[in-house]
Formats: C-alpha cells, sequence, structure tokens
C-alpha cells in the first residue's frame, strides 16, 4: 500500500491529508520509485497556502530520493535497484512511493545518502543557476543574500564564497547571525527595511552591492533595490512576505539604471539535458565540500502538517525533510 499527501483546497497545514493508493505499474518512459526521503521547500508552502496557484485536487511536493523498483517501456537512462532522487515536478514528492519519469531523475553516487539528496538537491540547483547563470558571480563581486541562515541561504553563501565573492547576509533575527556567519558571511545584517541601505553603503565603502539575492518579497524590495550600485540587479524568488508590488519602470531608471529579473527553477530545468548538467554541478559541489546538507529536523511523512508549521513560521534552522 502506498500513503500520499493529497491537497484537495488550500489553507492552513492541517489541509493536507494523508490517504493510502495501490501500486501502479510504470507506463513507457516512467519508473516506479520507491521514496526513501523527501524534501520540504518554501515553494511546497507557499502552493499550500495558495500563494502560489495549483490546479485541485493535487499531490504536493517536487523533491525526493528512492528506489526504482520498475521501468517502464523505453526506458534507458535507470535501471531496476537505481539510487536516484529528484527536484522538478510532476508534483506529488510527499509520498511513500510513486510513478516518475524517467529522464527527469538523478542517479545518486554511493557517496550521496538519500537523506542528503533530498535536503539539497532542489535548494542546490536554485542556488547554482541563482550563483552562476542569473548573475554570474566571481572574484571581487558584493552580493547581498537574504534569509542567510536559512536552508537556502546556507547553500548561497558557501558557494558565492566558493566563487570569489564578497558576502552580506540578511537575516530576519539576531538569534540567526552567528548561523549566518558560520555558513560564511562577510557580514550579517538583521533585516530592517529603513536602515538596510545604509548599512550595505557603509559596509561596501559606498559602493553598494552587485547583486541582490531577495527571497523576502513585498516588504524588502525597496531596500534591495536601493542597496544596489548603478546598473546592479535585483534578484526577487521568494514570497515569504508576499509578492512584492508592481515596479514602474522610471523608479529602476531614477536608481541607476537597475536591472530585475524574477527568475524560476522550472524556467532553468526545461529540458533534461540543461535539468541534468545543474543537477551534477550541485553533486559535484556537494563532493567537494563546497556545500553540505546540513538537516534540521527529519518528521514522519504522517507529521507533514507540523513540518510545514516550522517551516512557514521560521523555526527551521536547516533543511526539513520527510521519511515515509
Amino acid at each position: 500500500m502506498v500513503m500520499h499527501v493529497r491537497l484537495e483546497h488550500t489553507g492552513d497545514p492541517q489541509v493536507m491529508h494523508l490517504q493510502s493508493a495501490q501500486v501502479q505499474a510504470p507506463g513507457p518512459g516512467e519508473v516506479w520509485l520507491e521514496q526513501v526521503a523527501i524534501g520540504v521547500n518554501p515553494l511546497d508552502v507557499n502552493q499550500r497556502k495558495g500563494d502560489v496557484a495549483l490546479a485541485l485536487p493535487t499531490g504536493l511536493g517536487l523533491e525526493g530520493a528512492g528506489t526504482v523498483t520498475a521501468v517502464g517501456a523505453g526506458v534507458t537512462t535507470v535501471r531496476l535497484g537505481d539510487r536516484v532522487a529528484y527536484a522538478t515536478g510532476p508534483l506529488g514528492a510527499y509520498a511513500s512511493a510513486r510513478l516518475f519519469p524517467a529522464e527527469r531523475l538523478i542517479k545518486l553516487p554511493d557517496s550521496v545518502s538519500f537523506e542528503a539528496a533530498a535536503a539539497v538537491l532542489f535548494k542546490g540547483i536554485t542556488a547554482q543557476y541563482l550563483l552562476k547563470s542569473t548573475y554570474p558571480v566571481g572574484p571581487g563581486t558584493r552580493v547581498l543574500i537574504y534569509g542567510a541562515a536559512g536552508a537556502l541561504g546556507q547553500l548561497l553563501v558557501p558557494w558565492a564564497k566558493h566563487l570569489g565573492a564578497f558576502v552580506i547576509g540578511v537575516v530576519s533575527k539576531s538569534s540567526s547571525v552567528e548561523r549566518a556567519r558560520a555558513a560564511g558571511c562577510d557580514e550579517v545584517l538583521v533585516f530592517d527595511a529603513a536602515s538596510l541601505p545604509t548599512q550595505v553603503l557603509d559596509l561596501t565603502q559606498g559602493h553598494k552591492v552587485d547583486v541582490v539575492y531577495d527571497s523576502v518579497g513585498r516588504v524588502s524590495l525597496q531596500a534591495s533595490l536601493d542597496s544596489l550600485r548603478p546598473r546592479g540587479l535585483l534578484v526577487s524568488f521568494g514570497v515569504t512576505s508576499g509578492v512584492p508590488e508592481p515596479l514602474a519602470m522610471s523608479t529602476l531608471n531614477s536608481k541607476g539604471s537597475l536591472f530585475v529579473t524574477r527568475p524560476s527553477l522550472a524556467a532553468h530545468t526545461a529540458t533534461a539535458q540543461e535539468y541534468q548538467a545543474r543537477a551534477q554541478d550541485v553533486l559535484a559541489a556537494l563532493a567537494a565540500g563546497i556545500i553540505q546538507a546540513r538537516i534540521w529536523r527529519r518528521y514522519p511523512l504522517a507529521e507533514v502538517a507540523t513540518a510545514h508549521d516550522d517551516m512557514q513560521h521560521g523555526r527551521s534552522q536547516g533543511a526539513i525533510i520527510l521519511i515515509p
């Protein structure tokens, strides 16, 4: 018997219900995957709340790891018994087992555990494209990273440092400062929208930063814009505080010909080739010790509501995973 989380309507964590289902035979291009660990990400929370639209009813979750136990016709990229993981749709990762497209599976080296893969792959690919495609971070790049003490921040910060950046981390509370410093930040600021731009100006000797990675959204938008050098880039990729207000084009001009982008994981993993390449870069960074799988807490799948509540209210201090 398979257990999976079902979402009939959006709302608080209690709208997620655990249901049973039958094992299914994979169709052409599919595999049946017995899952060992499942990643929980802020996007899951936003989808469950209704901040990101979903076609209902639906499953939930985009990241998991496990073993291939059945293979459909035409599958050549994986075999029975392969240890694999994934970090993109289709939705439905919150399950003990599931069907999954074979071409979207990442083979895991023996050195990477199922739990580490479920904790790192989704956030790692996000960090990879943000640092290497959205803005090519390199020696001397000045970056501002929100959520520097969180699960994604703990990947973004050390990877940016490895690439040669000067990293200013932003955290929501003073108790997170030391964790952000431990991740590798050169400087850490506790978020205050009114004072942040002046603090950034001081820390950069008047230069401001080249790029801002803003996962907060609405309340941080203006502070982020005011922290950028002329022709700097605001990367707005989160909605922790809500979707940012629309920007007038004249604002970008008046603040120094700024650039703004709103990237997504889906757009940066649209083809199997690009997805696999980014995933392999993440696994290489993990093997090299550039990034680490920092798991804060493991929850049984049946306690998914508690896991979401902890993430939604900022209690987590690293990755959260579910164990089927």
